[in-house]
């Protein structure tokens, strides 16, 4: 058995250790100091993080209606010391450079440690000081002339100089060297070329489109460091609010040993099946991704047990490791916990997080089962064997949906009886719902103490025996409970997400505390009892010392983005650019959409999702709004931000720079660029789906309300077509189906997905979808118009910012509203003259003042309306089904002569 396994990792280049050390270099910092006293006060002040997190999530207003005088801390304050602990930690746990020491902290680290957090530190303890006075523009004023040595510096200060500006421009160099050195230098370049901008304005860099007449250093300085618009804006609040507790979250449930139970149950599941490591390994990273937000830790966590076994049924080296990374990417899309990006979504759409989750479950669903399809195609491509017995699909398929059913019914059940406790006892509901949770949990744990805790398996050993269902299950039900919780107060209770993950938190702590203890007595075992409870609180604080380090990087990666969004909200760079992007696709939608997208990957080279995600969604995203409504395209925003967010997270995946692939690298012993490349090409699936939803917004489920019966039939319709196009396009890209594909099944297996995918397609070539009308039936079309109809008005005039002519199509909304009152209350201000409908600006808090904010309403040519569209009565657009599906079985028809081996 030695033998063997020597066999198997001969190939390695990196040992468990140095996996490890990956990980920590880059998600938690690779620095171990041997001093004791140093690692207790990384792990105190790590700690404490976590503890703050918490109480600002609630405790703090609960408590403040029991304590007179207690004082609840705001944004002003929670972000600057989300930010002060950040910084801390992050020069004291990433060295500056490879070369630099692992295993001691040198004094130039503590001393930029504790400036850096000063600097963050003094915006918290002046919040209510800076926001009387910088953050309305009034600095406090020093000359120079006091501060002799200030007079160095009048040529960048002047005569005057404000503390505020010291404070603030030492700070921002420090932060940006603190992502440099969590995250590598790309975010760092990035946002000093865009302060460097914000700056100059002007020079031989700069293109005359975007160029401004630049900005003061106290006031660029005043902007990024002591307003909320900068480094303390947006995506910092995001990241003190909702991320941080949904790391810690994941952090604590893997502690707790959730992630071996997820990786059982999907070998469990699926590793008899042909090529079922890989198909384990798809599913199994799918349900670490709810505990990892970090691709590279999801790769090597799964990775380690389910590459080897991949290899040994018959996948490369390559291969394995690139299934394992797009599967592991991938969990940054899956609900109901999804990577840092979605939660600024939520801020940049204007939208709740469950609505992200509605918009995102579909695309990342058929996502995850297209791979597992992929690997299947492998499989059977190269005859792989089995592991063990082969199970009848047929009965694993009629369990999956028996158990949909029994867990639907089971949650329904649970919503309706706790609507009727609350209605008949309202006074007592909360405790009793509570007592209940709490027998839940002990049954689960006393189920659970009937068996042996499960322990990692080897993937090297001789003989493997793969978990039998049965006795995998009955040993973690309790790691469910919390994901319950979550899922429960977002989607149940509506709360959001940051009160959400509190309660999942609580949970979790009072879970991973008293788990071994309460196992221990179940087991008869009570002499062991404070060893076990000791052994709880050893867990607790190593999940929450863990879900701290490994939010340093996003904490300190959004701070630093914050710079890019207030240097384009700033200057003409958010609004020009839109011309630029225009004029380079020649006002072609796809083309801009194809512009984006290779914009994402050049930039994922060098930045993490998250980041990538913030500069370009700030950049591009109402620019595809606004390019595709010129084209008489209706693309809603959050299928644009889905677009960038989708392409962010290749960012891992894309060579020649894609971490998560060189981490499977090296568990693999693969060349890490070959299996970039794999793992790319099967990770087209990701890359097609975004091009797909904004040319068909229904596949995200826009306009679906899911809250009525037809809504659930329609988005289960389009879940059932969706998948089997996606399953289709993953057949024709692997080049098998039932057999290996000729060019022209190839081709023809596209179209058909295509058509599934978008059907319109094909019927707007065939029959207009809109019928149109003058400008002047304008208001008769409204009128008669049934609520929930849609008409769309083409808005013509100058542009706002350059003057020339330009259009945009206007989608208005037919509601409840009398007829005769719904010119009135949309808030649209017309002026009819002869044949020409000449608009005014519209009023202010409706959302055509957006739409419309890109047209000269006081300039000496007019916008008008130049004509209004209403919905043609065609033919569905579900007809073109029909010849798609005759291709589709005359492929079927020629590939089964040439069939060797069955489908399944």
């Amino acid at each position: 058995m030695a033998d063997r396994k020597s066999d198997t990792n001969q190939d390695r280049k990196f040992t468990d250790e140095d996996l490890q050390d990956l990980v920590a270099s880059s998600d938690s910092g690779g620095r171990v100091p041997t001093s004791r006293a140093v690692a207790i006060l990384i792990a105190a002040v790590a700690f404490f993080w976590s503890v703050f997190q918490i109480w600002i999530a609630d405790p703090q207003f609960w408590l403040a209606q029991h304590i007179p005088g207690l004082r609840i801390i705001g944004s002003d304050q929670t972000r600057p010391m989300h930010l002060t602990l950040a910084m801390f930690l992050a020069f004291l746990v990433y060295p500056a450079f490879k070369t630099s020491p692992r295993g001691h902290v040198p004094i130039g680290d503590w001393i930029l440690a504790i400036v850096g957090a000063g600097c963050a530190f003094y915006v918290f303890w002046f919040s209510r000081a800076l926001s009387d006075s910088a953050r309305q523009g009034r600095l406090t004023e020093w000359q120079t002339a006091d501060v002799p040595i200030l007079n160095n510096f009048e040529g960048l200060f002047g005569t005057v100089i404000y503390p505020q500006v010291i404070v603030g421009t030492i700070g921002i160099l420090l932060l940006l060297e603190a992502s440099r050195r969590a995250l590598g230098p790309a975010l760092t370049i990035v946002a000093g070329l865009f302060l460097a901008y914000s700056y100059f304005g002007t020079g031989w860099l700069i293109p005359e489109l975007i160029e401004h007449p630049g900005r003061s250093f106290s006031a660029t300085v005043n902007t990024q460091w002591l307003s909320t618009e900068g480094v303390f804006g947006i995506p910092l609040g995001v990241s003190t609010a909702f991320v941080f507790l949904f790391v810690l979250f994941g952090a604590l449930l893997d502690k707790a040993g959730a992630g071996n139970y997820f990786i059982k149950m999907a070998f469990a599941g699926l590793g008899g099946l042909r090529g079922g490591p890989a198909k384990a390994a798809v599913v199994g990273s799918a349900a670490t991704g709810l505990i990892s937000g970090s691709s590279i830790a999801n790769v090597v966590t799964t990775g380690t047990f389910t590459i080897p076994l991949m290899k040994r049924v018959g996948f490369s080296s390559e291969k394995a490791g690139a299934v394992e990374v797009a599967s592991s990417v991938n969990g940054q899309i899956m609900p109901p916990v999804m990577g840092a990006a979605a939660f600024l979504m939520v801020e940049f759409v204007g939208i709740s997080y469950l609505d992200v989750i509605k918009h995102a479950f579909i695309p990342a669903a058929i996502s995850y089962i297209a791979l597992v399809y992929i690997v299947h195609l492998e499989a059977l491509k190269k005859d792989m064997p089995a592991l063990g017995a082969t199970p009848s699909l047929l009965r694993m398929f009629l369990k999956v949906a028996i158990g949909f059913v029994v867990a639907g019914t089971a949650f329904y059940g649970a919503i309706w009886g706790v609507n009727t406790l609350r209605t008949v006892a309202p006074g007592v509901s909360d405790p009793i719902v509570l007592l209940v949770v709490l027998g839940l949990y002990l049954g689960a744990l006393w189920v659970a103490s009937a068996r042996a805790d499960l322990q990692m398996d080897d993937p090297n050993e001789k003989e493997i025996r793969l978990p039998v269902m049965r006795e995998v299950v009955p040993t973690g039900l309790h790691f469910i409970l919390p994901i319950l919780v979550l899922v429960w107060f977002l989607m149940v209770e509506r709360q959001s997400p940051a009160k959400s993950a509190y309660f999942a938190v609580m949970t979790m702590l009072f879970i991973i505390l008293t788990q071994r203890p309460i196992k221990a007595l179940m087991r008869g075992e009570g002499e062991r009892f404070m060893e076990e409870l000791k052994a709880g609180f050893g867990d607790l604080l190593e999940g929450m010392i863990g879900g701290a380090r490994n939010m340093i990087g996003i904490a300190v990666a959004t701070g630093a983005a914050g710079m890019i969004v207030a240097t384009v909200t700033r200057t003409p760079i958010g609004t020009e650019l839109a011309g630029l992007v225009e004029m380079l696709s020649a006002g072609n939608l796809f083309i801009m959409l194809l512009l984006v997208g290779v914009f994402s990957l050049i930039l994922g080279l060098g930045l993490p999702t998250t980041a990538n995600y913030i500069v370009v969604s700030s950049l591009m995203a109402t620019v595809v709004v606004s390019l595709g409504a010129q084209e008489g395209l209706i693309v809603p925003l959050i299928a644009a931000h889905l677009f960038v967010f989708y392409f962010g997270i290749m960012a891992d995946v894309t060579p020649p720079v894609g971490l998560a692939s060189f981490a499977a690298a090296a568990v693999s012993g693969g060349d890490p660029i070959k299996t970039g490349f794999t793992a790319f090409f099967y990770s087209l699936r990701t890359v097609a789906l975004p091009f797909l939803f904004i040319y068909n917004p229904v596949l995200i489920l826009y306009g679906v309300d899911l809250g009525t019966a037809a809504g659930m039939m329609q988005a289960a319709f389009v879940f059932v077509t969706a998948t089997f196009a996606m399953l289709l396009f993953a057949a024709a890209t692997q080049g098998y189906f039932l057999a290996p594909s000729r060019i022209w099944e190839t081709v023809a297996l596209l179209l058909v997905a295509f058509t599934l995918f978008v059907p319109n397609f094909w019927l707007n070539r065939v029959q207009p979808a809109f019928e149109t009308l003058p400008a002047t039936q304008f208001e008769a079309a409204l009128q008669e118009a049934e609520p929930g109809d849609r008409l769309r008005v083409i808005v013509e005039g100058p542009s706002f910012t350059t003057g020339q002519p330009t259009r945009t199509t206007l989608p208005v909304d037919v509601d409840e509203t009398p007829p005769d009152q719904r010119l009135d209350q949309s808030g649209l201000w017309l002026m009819p003259e002869d044949d020409i409908v000449v608009m005014d600006e519209p009023m202010l808090g409706t959302p055509y003042a957006d739409a419309l904010s890109g047209f000269d309403f006081y300039g000496t040519d007019p916008v008008t309306i130049a004509e209004v569209q209403r919905p043609a009565d065609r033919l569905p657009a579900q007809v073109f089904y029909i010849p798609a599906l005759l291709l589709l079985a005359f492929v079927i028809f020629m590939q089964r002569r040439r069939q060797t081996k069955p489908a399944f």
